[in-house]
């Protein structure tokens, strides 16, 4: 047979379309084409593919005229996966395989130049679009990449380490018997570990904050905390992973799908809490994702963990207004002239500032030495409607050193977990998401004022000079106070807190 068919999969963002892989063998002057709008890492794989089959002491067809077609034509593909489906279609279409024995399977795969299979991009991905779409087949990956892919149930996943695990697994069996496959089942069900992060009692005095990061792991909620150099905004930021509680297993696949997809998942921290640090010279591709074809950027590489921007003034304007989408809806489309791409971005933002740009406006320990204008300025790299989307901002006072060495350790974050674990169980129990995902008619139904919070709540947005955004923001944010305290109606005094932690800016 001279024809041979074998089934993988591209990547598209987080969507993997089926790719089939036809391989024809004919006679005429020896040549390797490659069709099908493949990038050049895929057209490589001629030279990879035909290097791996020879060092395998694999026959490889010199004289014949070999076109793979890479089906459907107007899919982009990338990445060296299709190493793996083009050098078992060249075997099956020669006969070395049979090709009946590649139907019931899905390959993707790296080859080097000896056949060992490297890890591919975006597995987990794969395994998910396999499950989703209900197919019947087993995919065969690089030992490492099945890891990832076995994480998700109800699929079949075989990893192997080179071109001749594969070949010996498709072999029929033989007047002896069949041959011991070379590739192994694997399946990847690690437990959830506690996050061995740094611990909240390292963190000496800043009770207020404290209470702020409390009250927004409780909630969801982002938080842009303000103070001069060293008063441990940073240490502050670093801990919020360790209060949130452990990621469902569907949530877990989401950050993992996504991580996947440029190599930056770490099995060992399957349902941890991710905290991404861009560093303030990102570029808004870099934060917001994009290229060709289009990648996640930071945003989404966050997806349900936690988003530090330090020195948020610093960064790029236009880096910081694409945050405004993402945190409003918790996904990012990226158009561009020739696709789209939908990556998810439900992060949690963490942001810290100093309050001008010496950095020490209201200090206690050094004077500030800017003009009013100049902090005007600074403060004004900030736009309202960013910051008006910004639950919580506190201020981060600096301690004189006479005091900090006197004073003693902090609530470890342990204890405080156990409480933003109870006040979440709340909010899934009553309405099944965290109190910051709460939209429209779901914040009139579980943000219920008494009568003097109503009276109270009035006369604060008519003073301030309220949006409705502001509005539904503190009413969701007195929710999470209120879940802390074990509250069923929102009080005054969780309404005074909540706008308490909405005041430290001007412009807010």
């Amino acid at each position: 047979m001279s024809l041979a068919v074998i089934h993988s999969r591209a990547l598209a963002a987080l969507q993997a379309p089926p790719v089939t892989v036809e391989v024809h063998l004919a006679n005429g002057l020896p040549s390797f084409t490659l069709v099908g709008l493949a990038d050049t890492e895929v057209k490589e794989a001629r030279e990879r593919v035909r290097a791996a089959l020879l060092n395998s002491g694999l026959d490889f067809p010199h004289n014949k005229r070999i076109t793979v077609n890479l089906a459907p034509a107007d899919l982009p593909k990338e990445s060296g996966r299709f190493d793996l489906p083009i050098a078992l279609g060249i075997l099956a279409a020669q006969g070395q395989i049979p090709a009946a024995a590649l139907d019931g399977y899905e390959f993707a795969g790296e080859l080097s130049l000896a056949g060992d299979l490297r890890a591919v991009r975006g597995a987990l991905a794969m395994s998910l679009a396999l499950r989703r779409q209900g197919s019947a087949r087993a995919m065969v990956l690089p030992l490492d990449s099945a890891r990832e892919a076995s994480l998700v149930e109800g699929t079949t996943v075989y990893g192997a380490r080179h071109l001749l695990d594969v070949v010996q697994s498709l072999q029929p069996p033989t007047a002896d018997g069949p041959a011991p496959p070379g590739w192994v089942r694997v399946c990847e069900r690690p437990q959830a570990e506690a996050a061995a992060g740094p611990d909240l009692r390292e963190v000496k005095g800043q009770a207020g904050p404290k209470r702020a990061l409390e009250i927004a792991a409780a909630g969801g909620h982002s938080v842009l905390m303000v103070g001069p150099p060293g008063t441990g905004k940073s240490m502050l930021a670093q801990r919020l992973p360790g209060l949130l509680p452990p990621l469902d297993t569907e949530a877990a696949l989401e950050s993992a799908a996504v991580l996947s997809l440029v190599g930056a998942f770490d099995p060992s921290r399957w349902r941890q809490r991710v905290l991404r640090t861009p560093h303030h010279s990102a570029s808004p591709v870099a934060l917001a994702g994009g290229g060709s074809p289009p990648r996640p950027g930071e945003i989404s590489l966050a997806h349900q963990g936690v988003l530090f921007l330090d020195e948020l003034p610093e960064f790029p304007r236009a880096a910081l207004e694409v945050l405004r989408e993402p945190l409003e809806t918790g996904q990012i489309t990226i158009s561009r002239a020739a696709r789209q791409a939908e990556f998810p971005a439900r992060f949690q933002l963490v942001a810290a500032m100093n309050p001008c740009p010496c950095g020490y406006l209201g200090s206690r320990v050094r004077p500030c030495r800017c003009s009013p204008e100049a902090v005007a300025r600074y403060q004004g790299r900030l736009s309202g409607p960013l910051l008006d989307r910004i639950d919580i901002q506190v201020e981060v006072a600096s301690v004189p050193h006479e005091e900090l060495l006197r004073l003693p350790e902090g609530e470890p974050s342990a204890a405080v977990a156990e409480r933003v674990a109870r006040a979440r169980q709340r909010q899934m129990a009553r309405q099944g998401c965290a109190n910051a995902q709460l939209q429209g008619a779901q914040i009139d139904a579980h943000c219920r004022l008494d009568d003097g919070a109503q009276h109270f709540l009035q006369a604060a947005a008519a003073r301030l000079g309220w949006s409705a955004r502001s509005l539904h923001r503190v009413l969701k944010l007195a929710r999470s106070i209120a879940d802390l305290a074990g509250a069923d109606t929102l009080a005054v005094a969780h309404l005074a807190e909540a706008i308490q932690l909405r005041r430290v800016l001007a412009s807010s």
